[in-house]
């Protein structure tokens, strides 16, 4: 695509030469830069990319996109924003790709995750070509990328987006976090359904207050915009949680809203939990259906709500819905079990909020016979005011509260547990600085019948300590110390 013809779509820019080269890529990494690219100079935490232009334009750059101009002998795009104008000429280099298919995105403090594997396996199971950009991963297909963020940068997601399209990918379903629709990441993505899980506390270290997080997150809906045709856009929305009052009254899309609670759309009836699985009666407009589902937990009920009511939206039939969602086993790393033949249960699980620590100490403690031991740290460089109520949640669900490190990145992991035993009252409690010694003391410690919960990490496989990115699974460190208290025995 010619310069000129892909600068059209800006309203306001000055460029710095005459020349027209033909774009045959765009890049905000100066090492991906090759002949022909247009190189977006971003301005991030760490690192200027106006700093890299030379470098980009010695690789072959055709063109660089910045918010100044440069000393280079190629045409300089000027902008006084260039994430925004990276997400309007990325959306148009890649041919407005989610015009194409159909985007489902998921926000919210929990579930995020687990609905959004939830819904992506309902329309996999349905015969749909899908896709998916989440905290584990990007999916095309059945090829899988690691992501660096929960929604990577707009250049990015529309690359992603271009490729799902030229994979005849009919629907994606994508985790949108709230740093993201704050910081303009999905500018240029053209959803159809919006759902919101739940709003707690969390991400305090960025947004500063509540309020500024809950607005946040209703970017989203705002972002649907008032398109009719057909069904048009739709917004799914938790009736139980007080936050979607406001998200209803942000967006002009259509609403359908699910809960337990409250009047909702969509709604749970007759639930049953279970230390072996969850049951409940879906009623919605299409029909009723009993779901006797694997997942365990009155927020397995939510995740699976939301994901019902996107999938009905997807034009799906309950019933199809109901047995695509009864055959799942889990999600990775969300109350995940640990078994290498112990006698005593293990659960791993990503809980790293205070609701949601809550929200599995609960079950846990329905289903539990005898002790329940709680692992649990807190990440460094995040939200500080979580951390007493992290530990005071732990103290209070568990006969045994372990508090040990989690990610503690440039923080002293002794200055983070000193946060969090200050939120204790309780003395059953013990610190153990070392999260493979932490695991190691609860595994020993464990008798049959009793339970190990070790929350906050879930699915990743490495720890931050410093500058340092170490390999470490909680499920492979559970495994080792089970298998080592086993032998020795």
């Amino acid at each position: 695509m010619l310069l000129n013809d892909l600068c059209s779509s800006l309203i306001s820019y000055t460029k710095t030469a005459r020349e027209n080269p033909d774009i045959t890529s765009m890049e905000m990494d100066s090492r991906k830069v090759t002949p022909g690219s247009l190189f977006v100079c971003i301005k991030g935490y760490t690192v200027d990319g106006h700093e890299y232009a030379g470098e980009a334009v010695k690789k072959g750059a055709a063109a660089l996109l910045a918010e100044r101009e440069l000393d280079v002998n190629v045409p300089v795009i000027v902008v006084r924003d260039v994430k925004r104008a990276m997400a309007v000429l990325s959306s148009v280099f890649y041919n407005h790709p989610t015009r194409k298919m159909r985007l489902i995105g998921i926000t919210g403090t929990n579930g995020k995750t687990t609905t959004t594997h939830l819904i992506d396996h309902v329309l996999k199971d349905s015969g749909q070509h899908t896709g998916m950009v989440g905290t584990l991963y990007t999916k095309i297909g059945e090829e899988t990328i690691e992501n660096k963020n929960t929604t990577p940068e707009s250049l990015v997601l529309q690359q992603t987006f271009g490729k799902m399209v030229s994979q005849n990918i009919e629907t994606c379903t994508m985790e949108v976090s709230s740093h993201a629709l704050d910081l303009g990441r999905v500018r240029g993505c053209d959803f159809d359904i919006a759902v919101f899980t739940n709003l707690t506390k969390d991400h305090l270290d960025y947004h500063e207050t509540m309020e500024a997080y809950k607005q946040a997150k209703g970017l989203l809906f705002a972002q649907l915009g008032n398109h009719y045709e057909g069904r048009g856009k739709t917004a799914v929305l938790n009736a139980d949680d007080p936050a979607s009052s406001l998200y209803e009254r942000m967006t002009s899309a259509q609403v359908l809203t699910y809960g337990i609670k409250n009047e909702s759309d969509i709604k749970a009836e007759n639930i049953a939990i279970r230390p072996w699985g969850t049951s409940f009666e879906a009623v919605t407009p299409w029909g009723k259906e009993t779901f006797s589902l694997k997942l365990i937990g009155m927020f397995s009920v939510y995740n699976a709500l939301a994901a019902i009511t996107a999938s009905l939206l997807s034009n799906i039939s309950l019933a199809d819905i109901k047995r695509s969602l009864e055959a799942i086993e889990g999600v990775d790393g969300r109350f995940e079990t640990v078994d290498a033949g112990q006698d005593f249960t293990v659960v791993v699980d990503y809980a790293h909020t205070p609701d949601s620590l809550e929200n599995v100490l609960k079950t846990v403690k329905e289903m539990a016979e005898k002790n329940i031991y709680v692992i649990v740290g807190c990440g460094g460089d995040r939200d500080k005011t979580k951390r007493p109520e992290m530990a005071a949640i732990a103290s209070e669900f568990a006969d045994t509260a372990i508090f040990t490190s989690d990610n503690p990145r440039s923080e002293d992991p002794k200055a983070i547990l000193e946060d969090m035993v200050k939120g204790v009252e309780k003395s059953n409690y013990t610190v153990i600085e070392s999260r493979k010694e932490a695991i190691e003391h609860a595994v020993h410690s464990a008798a049959a019948k009793d339970i190990i919960v070790i929350a906050g990490k879930g699915h990743e496989t490495y720890q931050i300590i410093g500058s340092e990115v170490l390999t470490f699974d909680d499920r492979e460190e559970a495994r080792k110390a089970i298998k080592k208290i086993k032998a020795d025995r």
